[in-house]
Formats: C-alpha cells, sequence, structure tokens
C-alpha cells in the first residue's frame, strides 16, 4: 500500500479510508476517534465497548451504543457494579445490544475491579501511553500495527487486577479510540483539523 490510501471525504479533504465507509463511521472517525479521553466513566464505557466488539464489526457497536448505555446505567461503574442475576436476565433479553453472556458477565466482573482500583481507571490506561514521539506516523494502513509493546503491558496490568476481555488486540484498539496513539494517517484531515495530535 502506499500513502494514497488516503480517501476524499465528504468536504473533499483526505481520510482514513475506514473512516468513510458509512455514515456512523464518518463521524466517529472526525470526532471522536484518536481523540484524548479522560475520565473513569468515559474509559469504562470504552473498555466495555471495545470488549463487546470482540469478533464484530464496530460499526455494530456503535450502531447500539445507545442502548448499550441505556442497559448499562450509561457505564457508571457503581451502578454495573451492583448489577445482579436478575441484571443479567434483563440484558441478554434485549435485542437492543449484544447479547453474549460471557461479555455482560465480563462487563460486571470489570467494574467490580475498577472499584477495587487504587488509581483511578483513567490515569492506569494513560499510564501506557507511549511517547508520541516514539514512532511516526503511519502513511500506510500497513503500517498500522494490531499490537504494540504498550498494549501487552495493559492487558497484562488488566488482567492482573481482575479485568477480562481485554487482550492486547482489544487494548490496543483502546489506544488508538481514546488517543493514547494517534493512528489517523499522515495527512489526514481529521488529525489535522483536531492540531496533529501527534508528530508525523
Amino acid at each position: 500500500m502506499t500513502a494514497s490510501d488516503l480517501r476524499p471525504g465528504p468536504d473533499g479533504q483526505p481520510r482514513c479510508p475506514w473512516g468513510l465507509s458509512a455514515p456512523e463511521y464518518v463521524a466517529y472517525h472526525d470526532e471522536e476517534w484518536g481523540r484524548p479521553l479522560r475520565g473513569v466513566r468515559q474509559m469504562f464505557e470504552r473498555v466495555s465497548l471495545e470488549a463487546f466488539q470482540s469478533g464484530l464489526s464496530w460499526l455494530v457497536i456503535l450502531r447500539k451504543r445507545e442502548s448499550f448505555r441505556a442497559a448499562f446505567a450509561n457505564f457508571e461503574p457503581s451502578e454495573v457494579a451492583e448489577f445482579d442475576d436478575a441484571d443479567v436476565a434483563r440484558l441478554l433479553a434485549d435485542p437492543g445490544i449484544v447479547r453474549n453472556r460471557a461479555k455482560i458477565d465480563a462487563t460486571l466482573r470489570n467494574a467490580r475491579a475498577v472499584l477495587a482500583m487504587d488509581t483511578p481507571l483513567d490515569e492506569l490506561l494513560w499510564s501506557f501511553a507511549p511517547d508520541p514521539d516514539s514512532r511516526p506516523r503511519p502513511r500506510t494502513l500497513a503500517e498500522v500495527p494490531a499490537v504494540t509493546p504498550e498494549s501487552k503491558a495493559m492487558a497484562k496490568e488488566l488482567k492482573r487486577r481482575g479485568f477480562s476481555f481485554v487482550g492486547p488486540t482489544t487494548c490496543y484498539a483502546l489506544m488508538q479510540a481514546t488517543g493514547l496513539v494517534n493512528d489517523h494517517l499522515a495527512g489526514c484531515a481529521a488529525a489535522i483539523a483536531d492540531g496533529e495530535r501527534s508528530a508525523q
């Protein structure tokens, strides 16, 4: 692949090609993906949604995100941690979310792990952010990794703390989505408009 991996978006400006395949992706790519995110609740939501995405298209999750928020008390860890068997049954019957028992159980378990932490979840996750100058911005899709040493270390630490559905690939997707790394292709208009959060 070459730098021509960039494709013109709705405004004619170059974008990462994955962000143009559906209207939901255009908004997500331009307004959320790769932008630094903070907050325990916000990060718990992203950890949870990335876990539910495992094995599925992210577009499925985006289209169900509001239903997920309604079903999981807006991803407030203190509330999700209190969910019981009746809540699990409710979730398994909810067509608005991904009805996967293992992922639902993991979300409840992860909420309890968040509450047991001795440091805020967002601070822990950001501690794994690499130096933005440690690698050049990707110029092609082929240069975008699926796993990095930092995502492996994050996954190991989260699992040590009792989290599940947080493998190295899921953790790297989380890092990309929440701005711990900036994998917008060099020259992407969304990244340029946001001040090129990492050096090219």
